[in-house]
């Protein structure tokens, strides 16, 4: 099977009279799927996945992925994962009603169980995401006008109907990273929304586990059904960025970020230079106190708390996971697999 390569570039960024270098390094994988989920447990253990029924694993912080399929998934697209440990990981495939589902291992990947189909025959996952080692949620674009969410208390082994906030017609969620949902805390959720809306893409939040939910609208752009929130993060508790644009224009900058200081409360465009295109996944690198966010067209970097970034990096990436600044990965198509560095 061919090897999937990326290409590297990079850049330095000069900041307070200090010079920064940031950069993807390449990582072999014995794969050509096209990868949108990544989930880093620590900085040795990261799993992936992809089309056909694709998840990838490395044990030595990516010196060596293994590469696998799960048996009689070969014709799903595995858009999230969720890595509890070494051994124990969910994958969550896209498509509309039974192709929606989640698998789960708990040997490393050597068996695979069906754990959860959706049972609306008009759902599509987009995202999973957990509390902690046993509750988790994963999302689903609307039913009948109402997003669906379903839940877990045990490791994904049992999920359980949530009741989902009311959507806008033609409001969706993307299936693109894994991270347009948020599970923080002990009971908090967020997930962000897109297609043509006649104001911006919209945040929701619940404090109580899905039980209730408000809805903020944000600045990033939403005329179109390309058009949305592809990614939300924080850090700490009251700053956050939710970055996205229109996928179908990957170099085009344009409503394409916001970000808060209040939580999720109110979401204001950033006042200086934005992220340098379409990006579908963004994180907090608590160690350095900066922003990454990565998409189609490259990938990006902000020291100032988002207000204005710096493209480092030409690439073309869907997802990312960080540990820290010397612990992150970035995934995309054909294979392609990346390790952060600050030099």
């Amino acid at each position: 099977m061919e090897v999937g390569f990326l290409i590297l570039t990079v850049a330095a960024t000069q900041v307070a009279g200090v010079a920064y270098g940031q950069s993807w390094i390449a990582e072999t994988s014995s794969s050509t799927a096209s990868l949108r989920g990544v989930s880093a447990v620590n900085a040795r253990v990261v799993w992936a996945s992809g089309t056909g029924g694709t998840y990838l694993v490395t044990v030595d912080g990516g010196e060596h992925w293994r590469t696998g399929k799960v048996p009689g998934a070969e014709k799903r697209d595995f858009r999230s994962v969720y890595a509890l440990d070494e051994r124990t990981a969910l994958v969550a495939s896209i498509g509309e009603g039974a192709q929606s589902a989640i698998y789960k291992t708990t040997d490393a990947g050597q068996h695979w169980r069906m754990a959860w189909t959706n049972p609306n025959a008009k759902g599509f996952f987009d995202a999973l995401a957990f509390w902690d080692s046993r509750r988790g949620v994963v999302l689903s674009d609307p039913v009948e006008g109402t997003f669906r969410l379903f839940a877990t208390s045990d490791r994904g082994e049992a999920w359980r109907a949530l009741d989902g906030p009311e959507a806008l017609p033609q409001e969706g969620a993307f299936a693109a990273s894994g991270t347009c949902l948020v599970a923080r805390g002990k009971r908090e959720l967020w997930f962000a929304s897109g297609g043509a809306l006649p104001a911006g893409a919209r945040i929701f939040h619940s404090s109580d586990g899905g039980a209730h939910w408000t809805a903020t609208v944000t600045p990033v752009r939403s005329d179109g059904p390309a058009a949305g929130i592809f990614s939300v993060a924080f850090a700490g508790h009251l700053n956050a960025i939710a970055v996205g644009g229109d996928y179908s224009k990957p170099a085009d900058a344009t409503g394409n970020i916001a970000i808060s200081s209040d939580g999720w409360r109110t979401w204001t465009a950033p006042r200086g230079k934005p992220p340098a295109g379409y990006r579908s996944a963004a994180a907090y690198l608590k160690d350095r106190s900066v922003w990454v966010a990565t998409g189609t067209s490259g990938s990006d970097i902000s020291f100032d708390g988002g207000e204005n970034w710096t493209l480092f990096d030409t690439g073309n990436y869907n997802a990312l996971a960080f540990v820290d600044s010397r612990a992150g990965w970035a995934v995309g198509p054909k294979g392609r697999i990346a390790r952060f560095s600050w030099k």
